[in-house]
């Protein structure tokens, strides 16, 4: 196709407003005239022609530069390949219609390769939209994703060019959170001082309801409580943008992630600690819990099941309690997957909350798919269990709904999760006893397997975790009784010459101690001897 370049004089006749061209009197004065190219492209489908052309240029060696660029960009279509020529067509064309910088060769060789648009540039934002709409995952998931979606990225780095999003964008869109933490912190505690001031003005008297009112107006025009993003939070957007990143690059639209390269503040994730009595007593001096986490000892979970015996749910709290099913799975359980015959119940569904709406979904992951064993204990208090609900389905009789769960409502029906935490918690706090969160006794539950000497691969496969890293790291919290057990042990393997001496004296003085006592036992047996010796008078 054919392609030139060409000085242009844009001198005007003055009368008829012509270009003057060739025919201008200052044609051959040196920067007087510009240069121009035009090259012919493939015609369009209705067999119309067009071309790219462009000028302004000041001399002709950059002229040239961009016919060669033009003439370069074309030869990336293969000559059988007509869609490819089509497309590298319509993109100059574009180009030339819109004045905008030609593409780079290699960028636009890549884009050709991998199938996507040639023209434009896609935004951080119009990518997170694609890719949040290919996702196949479950609702609850992709909420999650959504809102770090829109919260975070979008109102950050949306704008930016998908290609252009460097490491430096990432870490000033922390800052920017962090920074916007520190803003809600203050808000939240001059909203508070507010309205603590406002409870101490009384509400008798005209200039008392008058200083009343003008707080009340100035509270409401203070912005209203708001949640900080915490570290766990900044962590998972971190996380979705990676994500879809990662896939871009898969799709060969960008080649560098740089949310995997960003640093932020790591989250601290808290130990379980266990309520010993020392914890008891602190607690029930300041109201103050050690950790978030906390775990019941045996005794403790033992008081607690005894308190709930009569609970209409205490099937689902010893359940929970030994076997460690988390709520949504323990919601979840149907009977078709409960076999009291073989001790054991398999984890196939969960329910999960979706708001505050409910919906039934498989297993987070693969290793939540697992088989539990129960003792004996566990499977007497499920077929009780049984046939308590059986004579709940008799009462209701057609107004029964048959879900075909373990765990239900009185008529049947699916339990709420988030009702469920809210019973738990108001059990505990009428039991007395020190609190931990529902998912604390899924704690415990590891716990003591941990302390009974259980295979921590096999308290991993029971919890339904994918590696035994989780089990150690999280729910490791030994009773303060087998700690003491190990750092015995421990200590006895060391030989320690002092210990020796003391071992030695132990012996020694137990030695003699045996020695008096059969010195003082054969006294004794002489004394009996010698009265049943003496004659009688």
């Amino acid at each position: 196709m054919k392609g030139s370049t060409y000085r242009r004089c844009s001198c005007r006749d003055p009368k008829s407003g012509k270009e003057l061209g060739t025919s201008c009197p200052k044609r051959n004065s040196r920067n007087h005239c510009t240069y121009s190219v035009r090259q012919e492209l493939s015609p369009r489908e209705d067999g119309s022609r067009r071309s790219f052309a462009r000028g302004g240029y000041g001399s002709l060696k950059p002229a040239q530069a961009d016919l060669d660029h033009v003439r370069a960009l074309l030869g990336l279509a293969d000559s059988d390949d007509p869609e490819g020529t089509e497309l590298i067509a319509e993109m100059l064309a574009e180009v030339s219609r819109e004045r905008s910088p030609l593409p780079e060769v290699e960028e636009t060789r890549r884009r050709l390769n991998a199938g996507q648009d040639l023209i434009g540039s896609l935004t951080v934002a119009e990518w997170l939209d694609r890719w949040l709409a290919g996702k196949r995952i479950r609702k609850s998931g992709l909420n999650r994703y959504e809102t770090d979606i829109r919260i975070h990225l979008k109102p950050h780095i949306g704008g930016r060019r998908l290609d252009r999003l460097r490491v430096s964008h990432l870490s000033e869109m922390f800052t920017d959170i962090r920074d916007a933490n520190a803003q809600i912190l203050e808000d939240n505690t001059q909203r508070r001082a507010a309205i603590d001031e406002l409870a101490t003005v009384p509400w008798k008297g005209a200039d008392n309801r008058a200083r009343r009112k003008a707080m009340k107006a100035a509270i409401d025009e203070m912005p209203p409580y708001r949640r900080i993003t915490g570290p766990a939070t900044r962590q998972h957007v971190k996380a979705t943008l990676r994500a879809a990143l990662n896939d871009a690059i898969g799709q060969q639209i960008i080649t560098f992630n740089p949310a995997a390269h960003v640093e932020i503040d790591p989250v601290r994730k808290p130990k379980a600690l266990v309520w010993t009595d020392e914890r008891v007593a602190k607690w029930e001096q300041t109201g103050e819990k050690p950790s978030p986490v906390m775990v019941w000892t045996p005794q403790q979970t033992g008081a607690f099941l005894d308190f709930v015996a009569k609970d209409r749910l205490y099937a689902m709290w010893h359940l929970i309690a030994f076997r460690g099913l988390r709520r949504g799975e323990a919601c979840g359980q149907p009977w078709s997957e409960t076999n009291l015959a073989t001790h054991s119940l398999t984890v196939s569904a969960q329910l999960v909350q979706d708001g505050w709406d409910v919906e039934t979904s498989e297993p987070k992951t693969d290793s939540g798919f697992r088989v539990v064993a129960l003792d004996n204990d566990t499977v007497e208090v499920l077929e009780h269990h049984r046939a308590q609900q059986n004579a709940d389905r008799a009462e209701w009789a057609a107004a029964w709904v048959d879900t075909g769960l373990v765990f239900t409502q009185a008529d049947g029906s699916w339990l709420h999760p988030g009702k469920v935490t809210d019973l738990f918690e108001r059990l505990v706090a009428a039991s007395g006893l020190p609190p931990i969160r529902l998912h604390d006794l899924r704690h415990g539950a590891a716990t003591l397997m941990l302390a009974a000497g259980i295979d921590v691969k096999i308290v991993s496969d029971t919890l339904g975790h994918s590696d035994t890293r989780i089990t150690r790291d999280i729910y490791q919290s030994v009773l303060p009784h087998v700690g003491k057990s190990a750092a015995e042990a421990t200590a006895k393997l060391v030989p320690l010459q002092r210990r020796t001496e003391a071992e030695q004296a132990a012996r020694k003085a137990a030695k003699a101690a045996k020695k008096a006592k059969t010195k003082e036992k054969a006294q004794a047996m002489s004394k009996r001897k010698g009265k049943a010796k003496r004659p009688k008078k």
